[in-house]
Parts: structure tokens; C-alpha cells; sequence
């Protein structure tokens, strides 16, 4: 395998080299779980799941453990309980089970680990007490902070320096802290909120010592993979490396790489001109759109475009997606005879996902394919239907009947209704009875059906609801 994959850290593209092809690492980062994903929190779920699909082909299913984390204590959990009067693991139950089974539906593999912030509180805390023994934090006023000054290295993964970092810093600093951009480890519960006993007092974690505490005690360290959006290279990731390296190394430097060996960031997905978020009001929940749309064209619509680049979300953006979809299971639908001859992704299709997940090439090759399998000798054919279903496999597509792609969600009899017109309409319009022809056609809009004909015949498919 020749994975080559853009390194935050190094700002370049690196070779991929597990530190054991036996146990590869990866953790991402995960929802807060207070309230319906939307399209853009999606992102980095399809993203890093074809990765984790190629490394699984790569080293193997059971070599790759992957960590995806879900952050169930949070100020905005805190006040969804607040406003509905129950504990905060009603909130969070009931938005976990939603957000798995709508990333699944966007054919999401489950990692191998959901590591939850509440179930890692006494890793939590050990790693805060590392931290104050090693000198990379201190206690003030019932809160512990990391000692940014203390960790010559901190800045390095985002380019930041502390200067300037305190040239940003707002001018309400809170008075107890010895330097503008050290960040709580452990802070005070408000009254209502959950609360841990902690030797700091009552209180709760920081956001950043979570992911940190859950890496550790999920995968171990160094980690070979760390990903998420690249809204979270700072300060989240930085912060997380940080104390990370401090409690397992020391704060002298120098052991960045000792952390995570690649750090990998996706790029926002915009709505218009704008980066689509919750407080802007401009979001698309997953949980409304994979009822308007199969699963699967919202997933090729993540994919179409690099990772680490914008994405313009947009209906056409969706509607492009489910035609080429259209495209390639049609292919598979005329080929239905043919017998794959092998069960191998393409070459070439392999090669530009291994080119630092290059979706947008590896899905050309797909067409590519799929233009063989139509065209090419009995051989070619053979060899195309196989290298376009594993391929497609390997990148989460194809992996539906053909029939059942076009037809879904139709039951028998509209299914046979539908047929019986079909063949009453060809039979009009082979004898040029035109305007029943077009009865039948406005009577299969009726039922929500769309017509498409082709020179090898009419197809056919239900509309996507409006």
C-alpha cells in the first residue's frame, strides 16, 4: 500500500507508515450529543470513514481500531436538561441513538470504540493530577489550568504563537489565570449542572481533557491517526496535544510526534456563502434529509469534492449525487447477467483514494468502470462488474440491488401497477397512440413514478418526496 496522507502538522503530504501494521490507531473527534446532527457535523463521519475502510483493506479488518468519541457533558446539554426537567443522560441517550443510526444510514461503519467524557472521569482526573505533578497545570479558585508557558511546543500543530495569542485575547481574562490562553482542565459546576468530586472540588471537566483522557485510555499512545474538522485545529487540537504530550512525556518538548503521528483536518461545508452552523440558523439536519433522499446520494454528496476543501451544500448538489448514482447502478442493472471475475477494487480507483483520499478521481474511475462494463468484450465486462462492485464497496456504493435502488420503498402491488402501465404505455406509443401515451405517462406521475427511457427500453424509479 502506497497511502500517502496531508499532515496538519508537517503542512505537507506524508507516506503512511503505522507505527505497528498490526494495530492501526485512529481517533476523531465526535458529536455533542444534544440535539440532531446536521449535514456539516456529517462531514467528517464519511470522511474518515473511508479511510477507515482503506485501512481496513490495507492491514486488515480486525488490525484497525478506530475511536470516534461523544461528548455527553457539555453547557449545551446542560441546558437542554434544564429546559425539559430530566438528567442529562435523557438528553444524551436519546441523541446518541439518533446520531449512530443516521450516520449509518449515510453508510457509516459503527468504530470500534464510542468512548463516552461521563465514563472516562477517573482517567480524567488522573491525567489533570499527572499534569499539576509534572508542573504543565495549576489550581486557582476551585478551576486547575494547563500552564501554556510551560510547554515550549505549544502553538506548533496550528502556528500560533503565544504572542499572538495574547494579542487576541480578550480583554475579560479571568483574573486567576497566569496567562491568557491557559485553558481549564477542571472548573466548578454551576448550581443545577452535573457535578464529580474531584481533589480540586466539586466541579467538571474541560472540554479538551476529555478527548485527551479517551485517546489514552481507548487506543493507548502515540496514536497513528487524529482527525476531525478543521475548525477543531485550534484551539481544541492543539490544547488536546498539549496536555496529551505534558502527562505522558513531560512539558520540555520535543514529543509532539510521541502524541498522534498524522493529524488530518476536513474542510467546512458552506451553505451558500456561509459556513453552515446552529447559531447562524442555517443548518440541514441529516435526520430530515435522509428522508427526502436515499442515504447513499447524501454520502456521494459529501464525497464528491476533496476532504480538506470548502463544499457548497446546495438541492442541486443532492440531485447531482442520486443521478450519478442513477448512472452507475443503471450500468450494474443492464449487466445483470454478467458474472464478476473478480472481487478486487480497480487499480487505478485504489490508487487515487490511496493519493490522500481522492474521492473525487477514485469516483471518475468508478465511471470508468462502469463505461467498460457496458461496452467492453465478455472478458472486459467481467472484470469491470467485479472491480466496480468492490470498489464500490471500499468507498461505501453499490452496494444495493439495482432494482431496489430505482424502486425502493414500493411495495408489490404498486409495483405491478406500475409494470402493467409501463407496457401499456410502450405498446401506445408503438402505435403512435400519442396521446394515450402521455395519459398513461400523467398517470404514472400521479402515483409519484418517474419514467426514464433509454435506447434498451423504460426504467423506472419513485420520485423523491417534495
Amino acid at each position: 500500500m502506497s497511502l500517502n496522507l496531508y499532515d496538519t502538522m508537517a503542512r505537507a503530504k506524508r507516506p503512511f507508515v503505522p507505527a505497528d501494521p498490526k494495530r492501526v490507531t485512529m481517533y476523531v473527534c465526535g458529536p455533542t450529543v444534544y440535539n440532531y446532527a446536521h449535514i456539516g457535523n456529517a462531514r467528517p463521519v464519511v470522511v474518515f470513514d473511508v479511510l477507515f475502510r482503506l485501512l481496513r483493506h490495507a492491514y486488515g479488518d480486525e488490525a484497525v481500531l478506530y475511536a470516534a468519541n461523544v461528548t455527553d457533558v457539555d453547557d449545551k446539554i446542560n441546558a437542554k436538561a434544564q429546559a425539559e426537567g430530566v438528567a442529562i443522560d435523557v438528553i444524551t441517550e436519546r441523541y446518541i441513538e439518533i446520531y449512530n443510526r443516521d450516520m449509518a444510514t449515510l453508510g457509516a461503519l459503527r468504530p470500534t470504540f464510542q468512548p463516552r467524557a461521563t465514563q472516562t472521569m477517573d482517567a480524567i482526573q488522573a491525567m489533570i493530577a499527572t499534569l499539576v505533578q509534572k508542573g504543565g497545570a495549576y489550581a486557582a479558585e476551585g478551576h486547575v489550568l494547563f500552564d501554556t508557558q510551560a510547554y515550549p511546543d505549544y502553538g506548533k500543530l496550528s502556528g500560533r504563537s503565544l504572542e499572538d495569542l495574547i494579542a487576541g485575547a480578550r480583554v475579560d481574562v479571568a483574573p486567576y489565570k497566569r496567562h491568557p490562553a491557559d485553558f481549564v482542565l477542571w472548573k466548578p459546576s454551576k448550581p443545577g449542572e452535573p457535578v464529580w468530586e474531584s481533589p480540586w472540588g466539586p466541579g467538571r471537566p474541560g472540554w479538551h481533557i476529555e478527548c485527551s483522557a479517551m485517546i489514552e485510555q481507548a487506543l493507548g499512545l502515540p496514536i497513528d491517526i487524529h482527525g476531525g474538522g478543521n475548525d477543531l485545529i485550534f484551539p481544541h487540537h492543539e490544547n488536546e496535544l498539549a496536555q496529551g504530550v505534558c502527562a505522558a512525556h513531560g512539558c520540555e518538548g520535543g514529543h509532539t510526534g510521541d502524541y498522534a503521528r498524522y493529524w488530518l483536518h476536513n474542510g467546512f461545508l458552506n451553505f451558500g456563502s456561509e459556513k453552515m452552523s446552529k447559531s447562524l440558523g442555517n443548518v440541514v439536519l441529516v435526520h430530515d434529509l435522509v428522508k427526502q433522499a436515499p442515504g447513499e446520494a447524501v454520502r456521494w454528496a459529501l464525497l464528491v469534492g476533496h476532504y480538506r476543501a470548502p463544499l457548497e451544500w446546495s438541492g442541486e448538489l443532492i440531485e447531482q449525487a442520486r443521478k450519478s448514482l442513477d448512472r452507475l447502478y443503471g450500468a450494474l442493472r443492464r449487466a445483470a447477467d454478467v458474472t464478476p471475475s473478480t472481487d478486487a477494487p480497480a487499480p487505478k480507483f485504489l490508487a487515487a483514494l490511496e493519493d490522500d483520499l481522492n474521492t473525487a478521481q477514485a469516483m471518475a474511475e468508478l465511471f470508468a468502470l462502469a463505461s467498460a462494463l457496458e461496452t467492453g468484450s465478455p472478458e472486459e465486462k467481467a472484470r469491470a462488474k467485479g472491480e466496480l462492485l468492490a470498489s464500490g464497496r471500499l468507498m461505501g456504493f453499490l452496494q444495493s440491488d439495482p432494482e431496489a435502488w430505482f424502486q425502493g420503498g414500493a411495495d408489490e402491488d404498486l409495483k405491478t401497477r406500475v409494470e402493467a402501465l409501463i407496457a401499456a404505455r410502450i405498446e401506445a406509443r408503438s402505435a403512435k397512440d400519442w396521446p394515450r401515451a402521455d395519459a398513461i405517462r400523467d398517470e404514472l406521475n400521479a402515483l409519484n413514478v418517474e419514467v426514464m427511457d433509454s435506447a434498451t427500453g423504460a426504467t423506472w424509479r419513485l420520485k423523491e418526496p417534495s
